[in-house]
């Protein structure tokens, strides 16, 4: 890569970090906001359901702003707006009702990053698999090391110094954006050409199917998983905290191996990446999703270690579709609508997939935690159909090679 590559590389991959170390604080939290607001466990998820749903659905406005202001100017409105509303969070987390409202803020502005950062490799970086490979690790990093990090400052503080450091960690990307100088991209790399036409426009469609329900998948694992691993993993949890004092919190011993799960993923994101440019990405793709079906089937019916090696196999194949899911949106799209392709995308993936929190606490109160992943697999079987679906109808077509 060259200079002005590092730094969209360097700049989007602590935007990436910071969308989702963003939106998994809250799960980390959910217990013990069970206790600090004495409300039971489907409550107290609902708090967050705004968060995720603007999230998402915030994405498509987002991608077409960017496209007429920029995304050096949204990555910056992403991180003050999201750092502002964090700390709002903390000051106001006694009122339930502000609170959720604060976090729905934190949803909002987060919203920005996908459409603008993307959109920001594939425009600016020659080898976009790559890019988006090492992009996709830095998220799965967000995702990992959020629950840990979340889990032991709660364990010290409590939830307000959670999103105190929240707001603060949002602010510091302010000043890198300024120390990088970053630029927009002027003209697209040599590889991302520029398509369209009917049958780009199909493939386009169902693909969207196929990312709305990977939202779904998504959100199902990253809400679930701190709870599932503190209240599946009795034995563990047990043996782990006599063996050292510092697991003697259940939660933070969940966080910790959340954050191990989602460590693990970052190499998915990057064989995804290194996938991406060398592979029938379809074929990649529906490879991806079928490994990732058993691994929700297992989830459902184990425990304790093998639950969190499953989690892990299951994790690796979710995260790691993503390089190529997001090449195939760059592929079967036009450069001058690329930030609005994305942010459709995101709408449907993570706004759609908000859906995934209000599903799991039901599914959690009418059975048990681990039914999530049955209905879980379930989404993976209409995924892996619908990929079937693309194949079909593209497969006249080297676009995607």
């Amino acid at each position: 890569m060259n200079a002005d590559e590092r730094r969209i590389i360097m700049a989007t991959c602590f935007g990436h970090f910071m969308s989702h170390f963003n939106m998994m604080v809250f799960p980390v939290l959910i217990l013990p906001l069970t206790t600090f607001y004495h409300r039971d466990f489907s409550q107290v998820i609902n708090l967050s359901f705004l968060m995720y749903l603007f999230f998402g659905v915030s994405a498509l406005p987002w991608g077409f702003a960017t496209d007429r202001l920029g995304p050096r100017r949204m990555l910056t409105t992403f991180f003050a707006g999201a750092g502002v509303c964090a700390l709002m969070a903390a000051i106001f987390i006694k009122s339930p009702m502000l609170f959720s409202l604060f976090l729905a803020g934190i949803g909002i502005f987060s919203g920005i990053y996908h459409p603008a950062g993307l959109g920001l490799i594939s425009k600016g970086v020659r080898e976009i698999g790559k890019g988006l490979g090492y992009n996709g690790m830095a998220g799965n990093l967000g995702l990992a090391f959020s629950p840990l990090i979340t889990g032991f400052i709660n364990w010290l503080w409590g939830p307000r110094a959670a999103y105190i450091f929240l707001g603060l960690f949002n602010l510091i990307g302010i000043g890198l954006l300024i120390f990088l100088k970053i630029s927009d991209p002027k003209s697209p790399s040599t590889k991302d050409m520029e398509v369209g036409g009917e049958g780009m426009a199909k493939a386009f469609a169902i693909l969207c199917i196929a990312m709305m329900l990977g939202g779904v998948a998504f959100r199902g694992l990253s809400v679930t998983l701190p709870s599932l691993f503190e209240l599946r993993n009795p034995a563990l949890l047990k043996s782990l905290s006599h063996a050292c004092s510092f697991f003697r919190s259940y939660n933070v011993t969940a966080s910790l191996l959340s954050s191990l799960v989602f460590i693990i993923g970052v190499f998915g994101q990057y064989a995804g990446g290194y996938i991406a440019d060398r592979a029938d990405l379809r074929k990649a793709y529906l490879t991806f999703h079928s490994l990732a079906f058993f691994g929700a089937l297992g989830m459902a019916v184990s425990t304790n270690i093998s639950l969190v090696v499953i989690a892990i196999f299951y994790a690796f194949f979710l995260l790691g579709m993503q390089p190529i899911e997001n090449t195939l949106v760059a592929h079967y799209t036009p450069v001058r609508l690329r930030h609005a392709a994305y942010g459709t995308k995101f709408i449907l993936t993570f706004g759609v997939g908000s859906l995934a929190v209000r599903l799991v606490g039901w599914v959690k109160e009418t059975w048990s935690i681990q039914s999530v992943f049955f209905v879980m697999s379930g989404v993976s079987l209409c995924i892996v159909t619908t990929i079937f679906i693309l194949i079909l109808v593209t497969r006249a077509s080297r676009q995607h090679e």
